[in-house]
């Protein structure tokens, strides 16, 4: 076990310092651009890829990473680039982590693959487990997965929403109700393959922020898919929710959803990305503070300014050290005992919210023009609030947690 340890190593220091760079010179020059086309930047993204950030290898290397600050640093630096091109270079990673919380390793090794293509033909994937009446609320998911044993395929229908790369996805992640009976416990996730009939993208939605970031829904009518595509395989599903009705008879502790694993082990990924998000804008409010000129004198002199940009620094640092801390624990097995990967995206996108509209704020009128990206980045920080479960979802975690009850 890796000892925790807030200071990134040497080979970590010139990762951060790697990435950085393809961030401030590839990502920051391109931002602007995209988030008024408001879609893909697919020549973005096949740039990450031919210098290997936008690839298996790297994401294997971070994701593996014994201290657990490989992904959270990586995410920091890349959305502090800019969160909409950031979250479209990174966006296949929440359906490779489905992948990999819930698959066989002969599952992993065929389909992550697929999921990035490479640099000279780039692929992006989807993890699709929201629905129209069913975003925190797992519980009231209606996409259903039928096995049809004749065949050994399983037909998938209902709507997905919120999919980021929905439908120009090469391969699908998709979570269905395989047991309404059992409520959250009666989910599975599959496979979608590329090419699939059947599965089709519906509305792409614009979006107040994040906008280089394709979000649509995902529309599946009677989509076949292989018994080799249920993660972690047939045998494992059975006895999964086997153990669950046995539970539920006597009223006993829940068991984890294939869905609530994988939003486990990104959280604090969405903590850092809020993060990097948070320290673009104070660096941007720094500077300025520092060279605008007020009645003679520079804006930072004023009491005013300055300790909001003492309480924006120790907000993004306390941040940064629960980010730290949650993902140093997922890597090492130490289980969340107090919610610990919900306080890191909780308190790190309350922090992206609040550190960006005090930049805003700092910069003033011009803060509140397209010609200073702290404007765009005010728009990106809502949505850190919102994905992957919502500030409201993330304190009902925390207290239950606390309280000893179950997370419903």
């Amino acid at each position: 076990m890796a000892e925790f340890t807030m200071e990134l190593n040497d080979e970590q220091k010139e990762v951060r310092d790697w990435l950085h760079g393809f961030a401030a010179d590839v990502i920051r020059p391109a931002a602007a651009e995209w988030d008024e086309r408001e879609e893909t930047p697919w020549p973005v993204i096949q740039e990450a890829a031919k210098v290997g950030i936008y690839s298996l290898d790297f994401y294997a290397q971070q994701y593996f990473d014994p201290t657990g600050l490989g992904i959270p640093m990586a995410m920091e630096e890349l959305f502090w680039g800019d969160a909409g091109i950031a979250l479209s270079i990174v966006g296949t990673g929440l359906a490779a982590v489905g992948v990999l919380a819930n698959g066989t390793d002969e599952q992993i090794g065929t389909w992550i693959p697929q999921m990035y293509g490479d640099a000279g033909d780039v692929k992006v994937a989807a993890f699709c487990s929201s629905e129209p009446d069913a975003g925190s609320d797992v519980a009231s998911m209606r996409t259903r997965a039928v096995y049809d044993e004749a065949k050994d395929e399983w037909v998938l229908n209902g709507t997905k929403t919120w999919a980021t790369n929905g439908g120009i996805a090469n391969v699908h992640v998709v979570v269905a109700v395989v047991d309404a009976e059992l409520g959250s416990k009666g989910h599975a996730s599959f496979i979608v393959p590329p090419d699939t009939p059947g599965l089709s993208q519906g509305q792409k939605f614009k979006k107040h922020g994040i906008r280089a970031s394709h979000t649509a829904e995902v529309i599946l009518d009677s989509v076949r898919v292989p018994g080799s595509c249920l993660l972690g395989g047939k045998e494992k599903l059975d006895a999964r929710l086997a153990r669950a009705r046995e539970k539920a008879k006597k009223g006993g502790e829940r068991v984890k959803n294939a869905a609530m694993a994988t939003f486990e082990a990104s959280r604090p990924a969405v903590g850092a990305m809020a993060v990097g998000t948070a320290r673009a804008a104070y660096e941007v409010a720094l500077e300025y503070a520092r060279t605008r000129e007020q009645f003679g004198r520079p804006i930072i002199d004023n009491q005013g300014v300055a300790f909001q940009l003492a309480d924006m620094r120790t907000s993004i640092d306390a941040a940064r050290l629960l980010v730290w801390r949650a993902s140093w624990m997922a890597v090492n097995g130490k289980p969340f005992t107090a919610a610990e990967g919900s306080m890191s995206k909780l308190f790190a996108s309350e922090t992206a919210k609040k550190v960006t509209a005090q930049a805003v704020q700092i910069l003033g009128g011009n803060g509140y023009t397209r010609e200073y990206p702290v404007e765009r980045m005010h728009r990106d920080s809502a949505i850190y609030t919102i994905f992957e479960g919502t500030s409201e979802i993330q304190r009902l975690v925390i207290a239950r947690t606390l309280a000893g009850m179950p997370i419903r």
